[in-house]
């Protein structure tokens, strides 16, 4: 249809102005909403949820004198009990060698930027997701070629593996790892997570690439086969890069489902992103500024993949395929 035969409603500009001035209704909307509720926000708090300055103090031990010698600091009292300070030079004196001091004066203090509990908590779900992201193609690309296989029982064992996997759901499977096999193989809570989602996701992964190896014309195979090419040579030189291709958007959003459903692992105390939401809601009485920040934190994540997905996806339909 040309661009003259569309109608207001079609166009592109007019659309996108739409969708905007929609979601700003639905934004102002939810604003006036929770102004009307009894709820006093703490939006003031939520920087030190990423980073916090942590002061150190130095105390006097007791009444006495604070003095310097050989470049050391002591504590001398009248009896002449000496007691070193550990300053260094990352401390701020609030006294000058020589001035009488009282038991738990401050007499030097330092201040540190720390990682706040959010930044703590995205680091373990990265490392999490990563490694499980790891796992789930070590399991589902070996799946994926047993579904294919000529010989009925790898055929059978994958199928089952499968069926099972994708039955349950992944909180069971969380529990089950990490009461059952995690204490027979005397495994860290951290290490049960992984295995769990790896686990959980290398079946869905195997069902994806199964279907797109299968929906590659079976006759480049044999055209393949013919030329004397053998089928190892065939499947990594010429099946796998397009079904590889046809799969990438799926795969992307398999690692997305992965990194937000990793997610279940708090509730077998893996302080990740949702523990340390729950835990600072518990400690703040601060749920709904608390949990907005979380699932904006756990958005930028999924965002940032599929960014990545859809660039590699363009590149390789730019190169016609992934090399």
């Amino acid at each position: 249809m040309s661009k003259r035969n569309q109608s207001l409603a079609q166009n592109k500009n007019f659309g996108h102005l739409i969708a905007f001035v929609f979601y700003i209704g639905l934004g102002y909307s939810l604003f006036i909403a929770a102004s009307n509720m009894n709820y006093v926000w703490k939006w003031s708090s939520i920087p030190n949820y990423f980073s916090y300055e942590e002061v150190t103090n130095i105390e006097a031990p007791y009444d006495g004198k604070f003095v310097l010698e050989d470049g050391k600091y002591f504590v001398i009292d009248e009896d002449n009990r000496k007691e070193e300070l550990l300053i260094d030079d990352n401390y701020t004196l609030d006294y000058k060698a020589g001035e009488d001091v009282y038991e738990g004066d401050y007499i030097a203090s330092k201040s540190e930027t720390k990682a706040g509990p959010v930044l703590n908590g995205l680091w373990v779900t990265l490392k999490i997701s990563f490694f499980a992201a790891i796992l789930t193609f070590l399991i589902g690309i070996p799946l994926a070629f047993m579904r294919l296989s000529s010989y009925q029982f790898l055929k059978d064992i994958a199928g089952v593996y499968i069926a099972v996997i994708r039955g349950t759901p992944l909180l069971v499977q969380i529990f089950l790892f990490y009461f059952i096999v995690a204490n027979i193989f005397e495994l860290e809570r951290f290490t049960a997570g992984v295995l769990s989602l790896g686990i959980f996701f290398g079946a869905y992964t195997a069902e994806v690439l199964r279907g797109a190896i299968q929906s590659i014309d079976r006759g480049q195979l044999e055209a393949s086969n013919s030329l004397g090419i053998s089928y190892f040579q065939a499947m990594r030189h010429i099946i796998l890069p397009q079904a590889f291709k046809r799969a990438l958007p799926t795969l992307v959003g398999e690692m997305i489902a992965l990194v937000k459903d990793s997610s279940l692992v708090s509730v077998i105390a893996i302080t990740d992103l949702t523990k340390v939401g729950r835990e600072i809601v518990a400690n703040t009485f601060s749920p709904f500024e608390t949990w907005i920040v979380i699932a904006l934190v756990y958005l930028s994540i999924t965002f940032t993949m599929s960014y990545i997905g859809h660039r590699l996806e363009k590149r390789m339909a730019e190169k016609g395929g992934l090399s």
